[in-house]
């Protein structure tokens, strides 16, 4: 579809590449990385990063659901995927037949789908455990010895992994990670035969623990260039490069009187004589209205929307008259100066995960590679 609006999201995929690669060089040579692209690839785009990654090396693709993964297949990805959260039972026959790695936490989940999967196939499956999150995944050898026996019952199955994901990995304090990583290897050593794949780092354990890398570890966040923690930013082992950027243009420029309101219920008003300028980008962008005062970048010079933020537009006041085409960046570096999503999440009492995934679609990406 063509885009007339100039509001858009650039992603630079050769951040992504150098990202997965550094991170492959860091880690020990044995050790695979499987690239989470859920969330519409936290917002960057499934199927362009998908490619990117598979192209820098990774050997999987790990997404949340069915949907997800199906959606890759269709567009004719062919690479291993694993949908890492809980599926109905009725995923299993269509699983089974795209090849697609499905996450398993329980022995009656299995039995349950043995009569739904196709003549002939085999649904691959990682078995998930609980070692500290308290999400899913199963928490004691018994458990596991279920799971185990009904897998080894029957060819419906073919166990391929066993994988925990670490609570805390991102905060200084490494204590309970460590828990946690004696907690999935004491149940590790219960099978009978070590799964093919045994994974447990996320980002964070994968930029800081390399002791804990095992077969492969799960490249999330930090995929796209954004430390998991302020913490994490300040024991990075190599520099991580920033993928994303959000730009707009000015739409509109006006010279206001002092006393003048600016936006829904008059919430800015100006002290003086001051330019206004319009931005065509508001909180079904994802630029949520708790960001009014949020700082944007024309030039390298920051500038602060003014006023409530709108569905579709929102107000800066700038320090002088400016031409109506010029350049916005929301998120991103201009010249000296840089706005990342972190700066947004402080403002909104979240984190930069939720700022990645909540950019609405309606923003198109736009994709480049920064070296070629």
């Amino acid at each position: 579809m063509e885009n007339y609006r100039p509001t858009k999201a650039i992603v630079d995929l050769q951040a992504i590449r150098d990202n997965i690669k550094n991170l492959r060089q860091y880690l020990p040579n044995s050790t695979s990385v499987i690239a989470v692209v859920k969330a519409d690839g936290y917002g960057h785009g499934v199927l362009e990063v998908a490619r990117t990654a598979i192209e820098a090396g990774s050997i999987m693709l790990a997404v949340a659901t069915l949907e997800e993964a199906v959606h890759l297949r269709d567009c004719g990805i062919t690479a291993d995927i694993l949908v890492m959260g809980p599926s109905p039972v009725v995923v299993a026959e269509k699983a089974a037949a795209l090849g697609i790695h499905i996450t398993v936490s329980d022995a009656e989940w299995l039995r349950q789908a043995v009569p739904k999967i196709g003549s002939g196939f085999s649904l691959k499956v990682h078995v998930k455990i609980d070692t500290g999150m308290g999400r899913i995944g199963l928490r004691d050898e018994k458990s596991l010895n279920d799971i185990v026996d009904v897998i080894q019952g029957t060819s419906a199955f073919s166990l391929e992994g066993a994988f925990t994901h670490f609570a805390c990995a991102d905060e200084e304090d490494p204590k309970k990670s460590e828990i946690q990583f004696k907690r999935f290897m004491d149940l590790v050593a219960a099978f009978p035969e070590r799964p093919r794949l045994v994974h447990a780092s996320n980002s964070a354990a994968a930029l800081l623990y390399p002791e804990y890398a095992l077969d492969a570890v799960r490249f999330g966040i930090s995929m796209y260039g954004i430390p998991p923690s302020r913490y994490v930013e300040t024991k990075l082992p190599f520099q991580l490069k920033r993928a994303f950027t959000l730009q707009t243009e000015l739409a509109y420029v006006k010279l206001l009187e002092k006393g003048s309101g600016v936006g829904y219920g008059g919430t800015y008003e100006t002290e003086q004589s001051e330019w206004i300028g319009t931005l065509p980008i508001g909180y079904a962008d994802g630029l949520k209205r708790g960001l009014r005062n949020q700082e944007i970048l024309i030039a390298g010079e920051r500038m602060p929307i003014v006023g409530s933020i709108c569905m579709d537009q929102c107000m800066v006041k700038l320090p002088r008259e400016l031409p109506v085409g010029e350049k916005v960046t929301l998120i991103g570096r201009e010249g000296n100066e840089e706005i990342q999503m972190e700066e947004w999440a402080d403002r909104l009492g979240t984190i930069p995960y939720e700022i990645a995934v909540t950019i609405a679609r309606r923003v198109p990406r736009i994709y480049h590679s920064s070296h070629g």
